[in-house]
């Protein structure tokens, strides 16, 4: 039933942008400026053990498998669900804030929250932010994570698997691809959570520059390793090294540590700079994100892997640059005592 397929993506998309739009609003309101980057961090690393745990699953449980049965479709299905529900279960027995520090974050779109709001007020203030230069600057960066976000969970382990070159391992060589890109993304998370008042003396961009360093080696050992044609098709075309999957791996690891990275400090200067629109904000930052992803999904399928990595390329190093604007900007305005600008 194919179109069971396209409204169950439809239906899991609606629920993740509901989920982060949430998430980000709690962390946001449970943070103040000494504790938003790491509680930034530790959220990401958390987040991301479910691409260790759930590439462990496939690799161990579907290894070698060409058919998944009926009995390996109802047990994933009854594990998924379950945590699910103990995850919705979790949040609601969240304690809400006693009090939120907002006197030192930077507002820059401060709104009276005294009475509640209706979801269409909600609306369009995000739209509202959408106008601000900060919010387009940053759509840059958070448009290249959805960009790198479709490479890495879609495009570049079906390049693995059509490389002929690492033989018997390549479907198997997706699950362990996977759980490296999730270490890298809970070593990544961690690190920086653990570093949280560090990021605040020194700023976000260090960690942002470090990240994009980390997939700049990531896209030129891909580059190097992978055939040029492998996002469409088995190929055995010719590559400049010879294909090894030692290197697929560490690339995979590179890759996660550098989406923690952007993602983790994304995270921490909406919450400092959009502490009372911190709703509207993260809504924007999954919109944003979302389309990339999409957009790079529709191209993936025709262009070939030299030109996916010439615009992941490009576009990083212009999110890159618009990220760390933004941040000396607010850095400026958090140092001269300004709450709002």
């Amino acid at each position: 039933m194919v179109w069971a397929l396209y409204l169950g993506s439809v239906l899991v998309g609606i629920g993740a942008a509901i989920l982060w739009t949430a998430q980000g609003n709690f962390l946001t309101i449970n943070s103040d400026s000494d504790t938003v980057s790491r509680n930034s961090g530790i959220f990401w690393a958390l987040l991301q053990c479910s691409l260790l745990f759930g590439n462990i699953y496939s690799y161990f449980v579907l290894k070698g498998s060409t058919d998944i049965t009926d009995d390996e479709r109802t047990k994933l299905f009854i594990g998924l669900s379950g945590a699910a529900l103990l995850g919705v279960l979790c949040f609601l027995l969240l304690r809400k804030p006693v009090s939120t520090d907002t006197e030192n974050l930077v507002n820059l779109s401060p709104s009276d929250q005294s009475e509640r709001e209706s979801p269409l007020q909600t609306i369009k203030r995000a739209f509202h932010l959408l106008r601000t230069k900060e919010i387009m600057l940053l759509s840059l960066a958070i448009a290249y994570t959805g960009i790198e976000l479709t490479f890495f969970s879609g495009v570049y382990g079906t390049c693995i698997s059509n490389t002929p070159q690492f033989g018997d391992n390549a479907k198997g060589l997706i699950g362990i691809s996977g759980m490296f890109i999730g270490v890298g993304e809970i070593l990544g998370g961690a690190a920086f959570g653990l570093m949280g008042k560090r990021t605040n003396k020194y700023g976000r961009d260090p960690i942002v520059l470090l990240g994009y360093l980390a997939h700049m080696a990531a896209f030129f050992l891909i580059f190097m390793n992978i055939p040029n044609g492998s996002p469409q098709d088995n190929t055995d075309s010719a590559t400049y090294m010879t294909p090894s999957q030692y290197v697929a791996v560490f690339s995979s690891f590179l890759l996660g540590f550098g989406d923690s990275s952007f993602n983790t400090q994304l995270y921490s200067i909406l919450g400092f700079m959009f502490p009372e629109d911190s709703s509207p904000a993260f809504a924007l930052f999954k919109f944003v994100q979302s389309i990339a992803a999409a957009a790079a999904f529709y191209y993936s399928e025709a262009l070939l892997l030299y030109y996916q990595l010439l615009i992941l390329t490009v576009l990083g190093a212009i999110g890159t640059l618009a990220f760390c604007v933004v941040e000396w900007g607010v850095s400026r305005a958090y140092r001269m005592g300004y709450q709002s600008i």
